[in-house]
């Protein structure tokens, strides 16, 4: 890509390398303040070295080749620079050494190349999911280089850490069609991982000699998870609803609450499922699609009792599940409507009952966070973490238990 580019080529020697009064010779290539230093496989007297003539003084034989050569040198670091003006690629400190030395007749990756190889290879380990997210920030990156170079593709090798601080601020200031707001910092930082993660396998395979995310940090933000108190669920729970269609999706929201089963693994649930425990009662044992991690989930009464009113439904029948099947885009259309008629002002989605079972259901009943931790099964214990917000009367039950305790030590010493 053809821009406009400040270029200089400066010869100098390496006085801390100095050997019986020699110190090799080098030419630093700066373009746009950016430099880079080329060996020349040289070294010279460091008495006759002229650093104000970046030459050899003198007229001896010996001096006259050393000029004589880096002439030559000056000529072909110029003329790799005006070549890469004319073939309108992207002119940078790294671009002209490859071509100097001859490296750029090898081949040259570019980002369309890591990401053929990323979705070829990749993603038939990863979920439909994690993949479709992937195509989305694919998207994202191929058109920043667009808008910001104005070309299709971009070499690997042009790659640096500038490169990845404009892409970021083409994200946050970026406005996605049909979508009202502006994306999200945690978003922006999600789309630079999955970036971040085909640039390392394009340094794995060798693709590119440095790895432009050396120095980038991410930066996410924490985020409050919404749920629903005590009072939201119960008034969700008891509500008069006519709608056939809302009270389904009412009641799969509600076995989700009891239950944190996400939207994904409740639409796959069959009798197969349904597992007699080790206490005798019945327990829900799944893998997530998400992680593939194993969960094993004792059921509540109110949780049975969804599962037995849905046990003869033609719709579950015909698809061997526990549940009608119905759309995640519906579900949460549906949602709302459910909320409107509960006088629940939040932004209620499908989601949200996986939150108010860690919270409302759970921690705020004393299960041990650990628990929640292997009944939501989650990897780390960390990530429950986020989910199981400590709640005030939680707070407030822990203190009293810690004030009695106290309490009770006084009294005992007297």
């Amino acid at each position: 890509m053809r821009t406009s580019s400040t270029f200089s080529i400066l010869f100098w020697i390496y006085s801390k390398r100095i050997k019986n009064n020699q110190a090799p010779l080098y030419a630093r290539i700066t373009v746009d303040r950016k430099k880079l230093n080329i060996s020349l496989k040289r070294r010279v007297d460091i008495q006759q070295w002229n650093p104000k003539k970046q030459r050899v003084n003198g007229n001896s034989e010996k001096a006259r080749t050393i000029n004589q050569y880096l002439d030559e040198v000056y000529s072909n670091l110029f003329q790799c620079y005006q070549e890469l003006r004319t073939e309108d690629r992207q002119i940078t400190p790294q671009a002209i050494k490859s071509k100097f030395l001859g490296d750029d007749k090898l081949e040259r990756y570019t980002l369309r190349n890591i990401i053929d190889y990323h979705n070829t290879n990749m993603f038939s380990k990863l979920h439909n999911n994690t993949s479709r997210l992937y195509l989305t920030s694919q998207r994202y990156i191929l058109l920043f280089i667009k808008k910001k170079y104005k070309v299709e593709d971009i070499e690997l090798a042009d790659l640096d850490y500038k490169f990845i601080l404009d892409f970021e601020n083409f994200l946050r200031n970026h406005k996605p069609r049909n979508y009202q707001k502006k994306i999200g910092n945690n978003a922006v930082m999600k789309h630079i991982q999955r970036l971040r993660r085909m640039i390392t396998l394009a340094y794995q395979l060798e693709w590119i000699d440095r790895d432009p995310f050396h120095k980038f940090k991410q930066k996410l933000l924490p985020t409050n998870r919404g749920f629903l108190t005590s009072r939201e669920l119960e008034c969700i729970e008891k509500l008069n609803i006519k709608s056939i269609r809302l009270r389904i999706v009412r009641d799969l929201f509600v076995f989700s609450c009891y239950t944190g089963i996400s939207y994904i693994d409740l639409m796959l649930l069959t009798n197969k499922s349904l597992v007699l425990g080790m206490d005798k009662t019945i327990w829900i044992v799944t893998q997530r699609q998400k992680t593939r991690n194993s969960v094993k989930i004792p059921l509540l009464a109110k949780a049975l009792i969804i599962i037995e009113r849905y046990k003869h439904d033609k719709r579950s029948m015909i698809n061997d599940t526990l549940f009608p099947m119905i759309s995640n885009q519906k579900m949460n259309a549906y949602l709302k409507e459910i909320a409107m008629l509960a006088g629940i002002e939040k932004n209620l989605t499908f989601h949200m009952a996986r939150h108010t079972f860690a919270t409302t259901v759970t921690l705020t009943n004393g299960v041990p966070i650990e628990t929640i931790s292997k009944m939501l099964g989650h990897s780390k214990l960390t990530t429950t973490q986020l989910y199981a917000k400590v709640l005030e009367k939680k707070v407030c039950d822990d203190m009293q238990i810690l004030r009695e305790k106290l309490e009770n030590d006084i009294e005992s010493s007297f």
